[in-house]
């Protein structure tokens, strides 16, 4: 059967040492796999930049979206992050070729990602869309920074604790003392908000988690709210913050600064092998019984 896609994009993660030589191989290997398929293959610049891949044409991340149909990123769940943010306005499908730790997100192995992406192009695959949160700081009345985070906002104390006050939709919440809090995606709530304590969201929900880290009121819970709330977080006090977003970007806060936090326009989409189950990858992840 003829691939549903013909001009493709691949991302490696950038890596040094003996990683490094493992991932050129296994990027070598999918881009000749692909060229054998008579599919057009572009390298990431950047990936382009730190392997032998002259033999194929180099592609910045900019350009992906007016040159290819699909990408596929070989790395892990940090990789895929950085990708989905810099692609979700090109709605380019995704898939992740697992090298990290835990793969939520690039979930395929590298041992048997031929079959897998094979059986991905004849069109037997799984189609995951993930929304994301836009998050603005607002320093006075001017908007100081945008971002764009497919896992969660989160405002963090540098050192001791900083208190917040929470708005939803206009509405007071609470006024609080912890560490920071975390603002996620169900696609986020296996990351950092997991370790924090909060619940775990199916991709599927139309909802947003919000998780205080370490609250000095113990009464201070995780609240899950509807995907179209606009929720506010005042910073009050603080000796240190800063907002991260995806664990990858780091702006530092001062008092009075107000961050608002609301879903995206944009969605991305995973693509899955069509046997993909999002419970049974729980139970690998995370070592269910």
């Amino acid at each position: 059967m003829e691939s549903l896609y013909k001009s493709v994009a691949i991302i490696g993660k950038y890596a040094s040492g003996s990683e490094s030589s493992d991932i050129e191989s296994q990027l070598l290997e999918l881009a000749q796999y692909l060229t054998s398929k008579h599919i057009n293959i572009f390298i990431e610049a950047k990936t382009h930049q730190s392997g032998k891949f002259q033999a194929f044409k180099s592609i910045t991340l900019e350009e992906i979206g007016a040159k290819a149909d699909l990408a596929i990123v070989v790395g892990g769940d940090g990789t895929m992050l950085g990708v989905a943010r810099s692609l979700v306005n090109f709605d380019i499908p995704l898939i992740g070729v697992n090298q990290g730790r835990f793969g939520f997100l690039a979930d395929l192995n590298t041992s048997n990602m031929l079959e897998s992406i094979d059986e991905i192009f004849r069109g037997s695959s799984y189609k995951d869309k993930r929304m994301l949160l836009q998050s603005k700081i607002f320093r006075g009345t001017t908007c100081i920074h945008e971002s764009l985070a497919l896992n969660d906002v989160v405002v963090r104390s540098g050192s001791r604790l900083i208190e917040l006050e929470v708005s939803i939709n206009g509405s007071f919440v609470h006024k609080q003392r912890s560490d920071g809090l975390v603002v996620t995606t169900p696609t986020g709530t296996t990351a950092y908000a997991l370790s924090a304590g909060g619940p775990i969201l199916h991709p599927e929900l139309e909802a947003i988690s919000i998780v205080p880290i370490s609250p000095h009121t113990l009464s201070n819970r995780p609240i899950a709210v509807s995907s179209q709330s606009v929720i506010e977080i005042h910073v009050v006090s603080m000796d240190e913050s800063y907002l991260s977003i995806d664990g990858q970007l780091k702006v530092p806060l001062e008092p009075r600064d107000r961050v608002e936090i609301k879903r995206a326009e944009k969605m991305i989409t995973l693509l899955h092998p069509k046997d993909y189950c999002y419970f049974e990858m729980l139970r690998k992840k995370l070592n269910w019984g």
